[in-house]
């Protein structure tokens, strides 16, 4: 990083700074997770509110993490914080069944138009790998098709291909040749490759992330996930759509209310559970019968899993979705989010920078090397939706230094994407309007943009 950011930084977050030392000791690179990786050293959070996180010396950051996505109403939401305190004295894991997960079950089946039946998880990884393994009891099939960009947890089966660069192979350390051999990938938003690739390699099942490629870099539109779900139901084979991210944050009933799309299973997690672990795989009642015992295929995976279905996360759960059935949280998050793009696309203009705000729902994405015509609506896609020039990636050292320039105007940006929630008001949005224009005036002093 170059030297008045740098400077600006370690001036402004000291205490982190102090704390990086130390986890350097104790992970590798000091980070519980590749995205919170960053140089000089991450921000450390001590309490999280509303909109903000703030650090040990009371430096507030307007979230746009939002936990990854989870906390759809913010963070702490009063609702949830009463729910989790009630049941911490009754018990955070009984190893038994207990009536929370039937109340959370009720919810995730009253909003999601696929749930006829489901078995809850510790997280969306754990979800998707389960999603497939049935497909594979089911269909007495291996092969399973997926699109280039998409990301469907961490796990060796759907890892490959969840990121650029894309066209030249996609080598995963640890992910053995066997594995790959069973995986077909396919472009985005290509009907036709799709139906090809059922045709030749018979698979057990399609993926699709609900809205594209990592939370919409590359966008799915209405119009294709009802012409997959068309050709899945065509040629007979089972079609997993991922809302993992997209579940109750774009619409109380998730991205499949949104298209009138009824999936075969549907993946769930983060705003399913209030922001604590959980997640979940919902779909067709013969389809989750590969779970139960004695059932009428003969063989049945098996799902344990020390800590699904907590009573924990379940009374978070409960409370979260109980406030997304009013559909107020999707509505003002979208909202808000449109407006960030809009004023966002306006400092970009008015700067002369080569950077473009796009995307849907209440994601902000951002593209860094830009110099196309200026967006004319909120339904604008750059380079007219061509993954191989949207979804690639950006200088490391441009983005090290482009958060950490956000985070001194007091902005916390996932990288280039964000993401809004119930608790981000127009305050907000000003402030990080504010941060962006002085944001890009301190990468040009650096000489890191033009």
């Amino acid at each position: 990083m170059t030297n008045r950011i740098n400077q600006l930084f370690h001036e402004k977050f000291a205490s982190s700074a102090q704390h990086y030392e130390r986890a350097s000791t104790l992970f590798p690179n000091g980070v519980t997770h590749d995205a919170r990786f960053l140089q000089p050293f991450p921000f450390y959070a001590t309490r999280s509110e509303g909109s903000k996180k703030y650090d040990a010396e009371g430096n507030a950051a307007i979230d746009y993490w939002v936990g990854h996505g989870a906390m759809l109403l913010g963070h702490s939401h009063p609702a949830v914080v009463e729910a989790v305190q009630k049941q911490m004295p009754l018990g955070t894991h009984p190893g038994a069944c207990h009536e929370l997960e039937l109340e959370w079950a009720d919810w995730v089946r009253k909003l999601v138009p696929s749930a006829e039946m489901m078995r809850f998880t510790n997280s969306g990884t754990e979800a998707t790998l389960m999603a497939l393994r049935v497909a594979r009891i089911v269909s007495d099939k291996s092969k399973v098709i997926k699109f280039a960009g998409n990301f469907h947890g961490w796990h060796d089966n759907l890892i490959p291909a969840a990121e650029p660069p894309h066209g030249a192979g996609y080598e995963v350390p640890g992910v053995t040749d066997g594995v790959f051999g069973d995986l077909v990938i396919v472009p985005p938003n290509d009907l036709a490759a799709v139906e090809a690739a059922i045709d030749e390699h018979d698979p057990s099942c399609v993926f699709l992330e609900g809205n594209g490629s990592r939370w919409g870099v590359v966008p799915v539109r209405k119009e294709f996930l009802q012409g997959l779900r068309e050709l899945t139901k065509r040629k007979n084979v089972i079609f997993v759509l991922d809302e993992v991210i997209t579940g109750f944050r774009v619409d109380k009933h998730s991205f499949q209310g949104v298209c009138d799309v009824v999936p075969d299973m549907t993946t769930l997690a983060k705003v399913l559970a209030g922001g604590l672990p959980g997640g979940c795989l919902s779909g067709r009642a013969d389809l989750m019968q590969a779970l139960a015992y004695n059932n009428p295929l003969g063989k049945k995976m098996k799902h344990p899993g020390t800590y699904n279905a907590n009573p924990l996360s379940a009374a978070a759960g409960i409370a979260a979705l109980e406030i997304v059935a009013t559909n107020e949280p999707s509505q003002h998050s979208n909202a808000q989010a449109a407006k960030l793009r809009k004023r966002l696309n306006d400092v970009f203009a008015d700067k002369s920078a080569k950077w473009v705000a796009y995307g849907d729902f209440s994601a902000i994405k951002i593209h860094a090397d830009y110099d196309g015509p200026r967006p004319d609506s909120d339904d604008f896609i750059p380079f007219d939706n061509d993954y191989l020039k949207l979804d690639v990636g950006f200088d490391k050292t441009l983005s090290h230094a482009f958060r950490c320039a956000l985070l001194l105007g007091g902005v916390d940006w996932m990288g280039w994407a964000g993401s809004t929630s119930l608790a981000h008001s127009d305050e907000d949005i000003d402030v990080t309007v504010a941060a962006f224009a002085d944001a890009i005036d301190l990468l040009r002093e650096d000489g890191l943009i033009e």
